[in-house]
């Protein structure tokens, strides 16, 4: 069951408002957000800039899946209809704001809710906004928001260096236990990035909560976590999506099911439940995504049932699905296409050797440890 919710908490752009946007006044803005950006009352960050006084709201950044959080392709840069600001694309054949978008503004103004998942792509579209504001001597901004799966949990592989991509801008564990404030505050010293940073705290957020005990209205984050059970399993479901399975993209339970044609439903599900993963059970299912991969065709696999978050390790998860389909699948499942996203040659390694996914672990727990302490020393909350 959920802990009680505790008093509201306040979330970065509700902190800056409170005080009228004060420490913009006189600056020319340009908002890095999407659909989550809003305050405790739902109304959208865009909005109250655009209306603070004396902020000139110039420009608008739109991340992954665009301003409004509902597209799945890479977007086109265009205006923003209601204020006929313009829209610079961050998805698409540019990633990294331009210095000709910046170079007129004064501040960088970043409020976008993040999923607390190593490869998903908002933390990396922070740093790179943060690495062209550091060049143009411009300020950024992150207003705080809670990792909705938890701060307080640090689980899984940590990216090889030679792994950094746009799903992996540092050398993070799957389920890295931070803020985005606190990402800004790592990135901007370990990168070397420099940035005149200005993280914008909430107030009444303690770490070890999940997004439903902060008393905040859920957006979900993007179009196929659309529930806080779906953000919970997405790091161990996700681990396995660049092969060639559903995870229920076209469905209506995206990151809650794995399949393919060629699954044997029964199978895999009477396997999985023997090998007493905890926090989670299966039941075999059979599915037809819309969307996405397979489209249009049968699909057999697992349903993953979420029993006890607290109890999950997201990790063993994914491992564990990676395994079973390694093993009842070799010449199928395409299994080098997880590289990236498991993040470590070794523990893929050890996954394709088939040794035990209870004890893949012991090839990440080093540098996991490594990774903690440097955490520690960035860390905002309680």
């Amino acid at each position: 069951a959920a802990a009680p919710v505790q008093p509201p908490v306040r979330s970065g752009v509700d902190m800056l408002a409170a005080e009228a946007f004060a420490p913009l006044r006189g600056l020319r803005v340009g908002l890095i957000t999407n659909h989550t950006g809003r305050d405790g009352s739902g109304r959208r960050t865009l909005e109250l800039l655009r209306r603070a006084p004396g902020v000139k709201l110039a420009a608008l950044f739109a991340p992954e899946h665009g301003l409004d959080g509902t597209l799945d392709a890479p977007i086109a840069s265009g205006a923003e209809p209601s204020t006929g600001l313009p829209i610079h694309s961050l998805y698409g054949a540019v990633k990294r704001p331009t210095d000709a978008m910046v170079e007129d503004l004064d501040a960088l103004v970043f409020d976008i809710q993040d999923a607390g998942v190593r490869f998903y792509t908002y933390a990396t579209t922070m740093a790179y906004a943060m690495e062209a504001a550091a060049r143009r001597g411009v300020a950024f901004y992150v207003l705080d928001r809670p990792n909705p799966i938890s701060a307080a949990v640090v689980q899984g592989p940590v990216l090889d260096d030679g792994l950094r991509s746009f799903t992996g801008y540092f050398a993070l564990p799957l389920r890295h236990g931070m803020t985005l404030g606190e990402l800004a505050r790592m990135f901007n010293a370990e990168n070397g990035i420099g940035a005149q940073l200005v993280v914008v705290p909430m107030q009444g957020y303690r770490r070890d909560s999940w997004y439903d005990q902060t008393g905040l209205p859920w957006q979900g984050p993007s179009p196929n976590l659309r529930t806080l059970v779906q953000a919970a399993l997405y790091p161990a479901v996700g681990l396995i999506e660049g092969a060639n399975v559903s995870v229920g993209r076209g469905t209506g339970m995206p990151f809650e099911v794995v399949g393919a044609p060629w699954i044997d439903a029964e199978k895999l599900a009477g396997y999985l439940s023997r090998r007493a993963i905890a926090g989670v059970r299966f039941e075999p299912v059979g599915f037809s995504p819309t969307a996405s991969r397979y489209r249009e065709a049968r699909c057999y696999g697992v349903r993953i049932h979420l029993v006890d978050r607290n109890a999950l390790d997201a990790a063993r998860l994914g491992i564990e699905l990676a395994a079973a389909l390694h093993r009842f699948y070799p010449g199928k499942f395409e299994i080098d296409r997880i590289l990236h996203s498991v993040g470590s040659r070794d523990v893929l390694a050890a996954i394709k050797l088939g040794e035990d996914p209870q004890s893949v672990q012991r090839h990440w727990l080093p540098s996991l440890d490594v990774f903690i302490a440097l955490r520690a020393k960035y860390l905002l909350y309680d």
